[in-house]
């Protein structure tokens, strides 16, 4: 499965529900997310109608990091 190319962060943030994350807060124009599933974990992503492929790539590999799961695995998870 493919990343989309045209995801906001609203929308990104709905795809990580499943994960236990919840806005916490925002300040400015970037929220915070944190999940309490697998121990405390915090991301900052910026609160745009289009996130690039980067931001979401590296959002990616912090949940790879933070989950202990194979990256195929998590994008099947959150993008299917």
């Amino acid at each position: 499965m493919k990343r989309p190319r045209d995801l906001s962060a609203r929308e990104l943030v709905q795809k990580l529900k499943p994960l236990g994350y919840r806005v916490t807060r925002q300040v400015g124009s970037h929220m915070r997310l944190t999940t309490e599933v697998n121990g405390q974990h915090h991301l900052t992503i910026p609160a745009h109608s289009r996130l690039t492929i980067g931001k979401v790539n590296a959002v990616l590999w912090e949940l790879v990091r933070h989950f202990k799961r194979p990256r195929a695995e998590l994008v099947e998870l959150i993008f299917d």
